[in-house]
């Protein structure tokens, strides 16, 4: 599915790009409306619900000392209407290893349903 796969690449793209630009607006419009989502920021319990991860969005990104996220090494795995992506991300100099997930709404448009991002505690992990 190369065209569909790139599709999902270029939404995981946008996500992070409106991390890196504190873009609240395109972060809002990369979250699914039509479905329950979810979110696991490193070291932060489960966030439910597209109130209240959002809520934790515009906290991030209304930090001006939040460090840059470089992502990096994205794989996308299909199952049923939903596209899975595996990443790394480094910020500040920390690596991360991150899932995105995301589903295809009624616009066509691919969204992200879930986003969890952990530490790596070893360079084996």
């Amino acid at each position: 599915m190369p065209g569909v796969t790139s599709d999902v690449l270029e939404a995981n793209d946008r996500f992070y790009a409106a991390f890196n630009n504190h873009d609240f607006e395109a972060m809002d419009a990369l979250w699914a409306t039509s479905v329950e989502v979810a979110c696991v920021h490193p070291g932060w319990m489960r966030l439910a619900g597209r109130e209240e991860v959002m809520a934790s969005w515009a906290a991030i990104l209304r930090n001006p000392d939040q460090s840059r996220l470089v992502p990096g090494d994205a794989r996308v795995v299909f199952t049923g209407a939903s596209a899975v992506v595996h990443c790394r991300e480094f910020v500040a100099g920390t690596p991360l290893v991150a899932t995105n997930i995301f589903v295809r709404e009624e616009d066509g448009a691919w969204r992200l349903i879930h986003h969890h991002s952990s530490p790596v505690m070893s360079a084996s992990s």
